[in-house]
C-alpha cells in the first residue's frame, strides 16, 4: 500500500501526555475518533452520577451503554445508497431526522444484546442523549470535560464548510462536516494522541470507569489488508491485538480523502500512543504506519 501524500504521525509515551517532539499544526479531520471522546463524555457523566449506561432510552428497547459498543440492533446510515450519492454530489446535509428515518426504515438487525454491528445512528443518538442530560451541546461539554483541563486548543468541533477549509487536505474543500452526524472533532495529529493518552494515564477518568470502558466484545481474528491479528470493540474504542505489538486500543477512522489511526499499545516495554494521519480511503495503510511507529525507539 502506498500513499500519495506523506504520513503524518505523533508519538507519546511515559505519564506525561506532553511528552515526545510536537507533530505540524496541520489540521485533520478526526472522523470516528470522534466516538471515542463521546464516550468518554459518557462514562465521566456517569462517573459523576448524572447519566445511567443501563437504563433503556426514552421510546427505545436499548442503552446507552449498547450504543456506544454497537450492540443496540440499529442499522447504519452509510449502508445507505442515496446517502452516499448525496455525499457524492456535494449536497446539503439532510436533516437529522430525515437521516433517522431512512435509516430506520433498513429495520432492526437484531434484538438489542443479541449481536454487534457497526452503527452510526447510534452515535448520533448517543450524542443527543448526554447533550439531552447535560443541557448543553457536544461542543461545550468536550470543552469542559477533555479539551480546556488537557489544554488541547487546536481541537474543535467542525459544523460548516468552513471548518472543513482549514484542514490539511485539499478534498476536505468540497466535503460538508454536517455528513457526519454523530459530529466530526478536527485538530491536530499531535493533540489527537495527547487526548488518547491522557485517557490512559487516568486524568480523564477514574480507574473504575476507564475499566469499564474498556470491557471488549470480541468479534473475531486478522482483516485482510489491516495489522489486525484479533479484532473487538469496547465502549467507544476498537480493541484488539496486532502482531508484534500486542494490544492495541483506540479508535480508527476514515472519510472520502483522508483516514486516521489513533492507538495505544499497552503491551510494549514502555507503552506507547501514536496518531496517524494520511490520505485516500483504506484505513489500514494509516493502521500500519501507526503499528511501525509504535515499535520504533
Amino acid at each position: 500500500m502506498s500513499s500519495n501524500q506523506p504520513i503524518f504521525m505523533q508519538r507519546l509515551s511515559g505519564l506525561d501526555p506532553d511528552i515526545g517532539p510536537a507533530a505540524g499544526t496541520e489540521i485533520f479531520p478526526y472522523w470516528s475518533f470522534t466516538k471515542t471522546t463521546i464516550s468518554i463524555c459518557a462514562l465521566r457523566m456517569a462517573q459523576e452520577g448524572r447519566i445511567d449506561l443501563d437504563r433503556h432510552l426514552a421510546g427505545y428497547d436499548f442503552t446507552l451503554r449498547q450504543l456506544l459498543n454497537h450492540t443496540s440492533g440499529l442499522p447504519d446510515y452509510f449502508s445507505l445508497p442515496d446517502y452516499r450519492k448525496a455525499v457524492a454530489r456535494d449536497e446539503t446535509p439532510w436533516p437529522a431526522e430525515h437521516l433517522r428515518e431512512a435509516t430506520m426504515a433498513q429495520g432492526r438487525l437484531f434484538a438489542p444484546g443479541q449481536g454487534w454491528a457497526y452503527s452510526n445512528l447510534g452515535y448520533m443518538l448517543a450524542r443527543e442523549l448526554i447533550e439531552k442530560v447535560a443541557e448543553q451541546p457536544f461542543a461545550d461539554l468536550i470543552r469542559q470535560i477533555i479539551l480546556d483541563p488537557l489544554g488541547l486548543d487546536s481541537i474543535g468541533l467542525a459544523t460548516t464548510r468552513e471548518d472543513f477549509a482549514r484542514l490539511y487536505w485539499e478534498g476536505a474543500k468540497r466535503y460538508h462536516p454536517g455528513w457526519v452526524y454523530h459530529g466530526c472533532l478536527i485538530g491536530t495529529a499531535a493533540d489527537a494522541a495527547r487526548l488518547l493518552h491522557a485517557l490512559f494515564m487516568g486524568r480523564l477518568l477514574n480507574a473504575p470507569r476507564l475499566a469499564e470502558m474498556l470491557i471488549r466484545h470480541p468479534l473475531g481474528g486478522a482483516i485482510e489488508g489491516r495489522p489486525w491479528t484479533e479484532c473487538g470493540y469496547a465502549l467507544g474504542l476498537m480493541s484488539g491485538r496486532c502482531a508484534d505489538v500486542g494490544h492495541a486500543i483506540g479508535h480508527s477512522g476514515g472519510g472520502p480523502f483522508c483516514v486516521n489511526a489513533v492507538y495505544h499499545f499497552p503491551d510494549l516495554k514502555r507503552p506507547v500512543t501514536v496518531a496517524s494521519f494520511t490520505d485516500g480511503w483504506q484505513e489500514g495503510l494509516a493502521e500500519f504506519a501507526a503499528v511501525q511507529a509504535a515499535l520504533h525507539d
